[in-house]
């Protein structure tokens, strides 16, 4: 079949995609225009299609990759919620798309004022005083957190080694501290799936720089200690970070900073309505409270006499984090998004995701275990471990999915879940959709206790069958042809 074959295979030799115009100035020879040791020794081999080829094949390939673009994706602690376009139209924009990042400041105010405004709502959001966009993705947002952690410590001449993580935190958590240089302390849930105020207790002592928490936690369920949290902290000279990869589920109704949080990270590519996903260009702005405002990243932007301008003046600064200022088309698309939803409308989506993850969790709870039978907040976590008894794993439901044109929720996370999936539908789903997808998932637990070989061998209508990505990352096959 011609569509299942690559692009060398559909290769023809004399089909040309690009027609240049006949060279009207004297030709040099490759080897006169490029040094030798750039020149290919051989035939690079490229394949040979016409232009018409060539967009047919990628575009092919396109229809045969899931996105939010072509159907649900409940990624559990992702939030891939729907890109509304016309922030893709405004950052396409010329005057935006085309500024070169050289631009000296007096020519580039526009630019700079959209920045300076897209802190200072965030900070407002998150309730802290001061924000920098340079970090690009949410890891790297957490990196440079505790580096700014570490600065304050250090600079009030504390050699704290010990940071806190909670047993359900993202696993770029701890590997984040670690990459700082700092000893990770892992701290235990309850029953309810928050955080044991007596495994903290334990745990706490002059040695803890901070403790990493995300809240809602990765359960979904909000921190209700949280007060009592940020002061157990903060009565050893510890800080409290904020991992906000959660944020969809308190917009407008409770804010980091008013929690006790000295430190936060967003993702505006989960939160704020950019494109998440492929690898990025992401966006992970960190807020901090007062007290560690002078250690940030520079340059940051700043009004000074009615003018806009790069701040470099940080004597005690970590730092530039990344080139330029950040993945300013990334943030753009966020400024629109803050901008067309104001106030009142960013706590609409945080209340639309609550009330649809708690639909959701409703039907869903009638087939699976639900380890923690409370209000969540924007997502959930299911247990598939009954389906054991069938021969079925949460693997296998995954998979199963697919075959219903959804890509399957998070599995195999929180780990202190057995044959955990974890759920977020976002608030761009309509009722349909969720009512869908809960059938879905119903009729796959029916299969699975009626007809499991059908669960165990899916996906079956995919472009690929099922592979074994365990295998695929710990034992790669590199093939290098000569």
């Amino acid at each position: 079949m011609n569509s299942a074959k690559t692009i060398f295979e559909k290769s023809k030799p004399g089909h040309i995609a690009y027609s240049l115009p006949k060279i009207d100035v004297e030709a040099k020879s490759a080897d006169e225009i490029l040094p030798k040791h750039l020149l290919a020794d051989s035939d690079v081999n490229l394949p040979e299609l016409s232009e018409g080829e060539v967009v047919r094949h990628f575009t092919e390939l396109s229809t045969k990759s899931h996105g939010v673009d072509s159907g649900f994706y409940p990624l559990g602690s992702c939030t891939m919620k729907y890109n509304v376009k016309v922030n893709e139209d405004i950052a396409q924009i010329s005057n935006f798309a085309n500024l070169h990042p050289h631009m000296p400041e007096g020519a580039s105010q526009g630019a700079l004022e959209l920045q300076y405004n897209l802190q200072q709502q965030l900070a407002e959001i998150t309730g802290m005083d001061a924000i920098t966009l340079q970090p690009v993705a949410g890891a790297h947002g957490e990196l440079t957190g505790i580096m700014l952690i570490d600065a304050y410590h250090k600079n009030k001449g504390n050699n704290k080694k010990t940071i806190l993580v909670p047993d359900s935190a993202h696993g770029t958590n701890p590997a984040t501290a670690s990459m700082v240089g700092y000893d990770v302390v892992q701290v235990s849930s309850n029953e309810r799936g928050l955080v044991d105020i007596n495994s903290l207790k334990e745990a706490l002592n002059d040695d803890v720089a901070a403790l990493m928490l995300t809240n809602p936690n990765t359960l979904g369920l909000f921190e209700e200690d949280i007060l009592e949290i940020a002061e157990l902290v903060h009565e050893v000279g510890g800080l409290l970070y904020y991992d906000g990869a959660n944020t969809n589920a308190i917009m407008g109704i409770s804010r980091p900073g008013d929690m006790g949080f000295d430190v936060v990270h967003l993702n505006l590519h989960k939160t704020f309505g950019t494109p998440h996903g492929g690898g990025g260009p992401g966006s992970g702005p960190v807020g901090v409270k007062e007290e560690l405002v002078e250690f940030m990243p520079t340059p940051t932007v700043i009004k000074e006499n009615g003018q806009f301008k790069l701040d470099y003046n940080r004597p005690k600064t970590i730092g530039k984090v990344h080139s330029f200022y950040g993945n300013f088309g990334v943030n753009l698309r966020a400024y629109s998004y803050i901008l067309a939803l104001g106030g009142e409308g960013l706590k609409q989506v945080s209340e639309d995701a609550v009330l649809n993850a708690n639909y959701l969790m409703e039907r869903l709870k009638k087939h699976f275990t639900l380890p923690f039978d409370r209000v969540c907040m924007h997502e959930f976590v299911l247990s598939g471990k009954d389906l054991k008894d069938y021969g079925v794993k949460t693997l296998d439901i995954a998979k199963g999915l697919l075959d219903y044109g959804y890509h399957p929720p998070t599995v195999y996370f929180p780990l202190i879940v057995e044959e955990a999936l974890m759920v977020e539908p976002t608030e761009t789903e309509s009722k349909q959709t969720l009512d869908n997808f809960a059938d879905a998932m119903g009729e796959l637990v029916e299969i699975s206790k009626n007809n499991n070989e059908q669960v165990l061998t899916a996906p079956h209508t995919t472009v690929v069958g099922r592979l074994d990505e365990a295998s695929a990352a710990r034992k790669p096959v590199v093939v290098h042809e000569e």
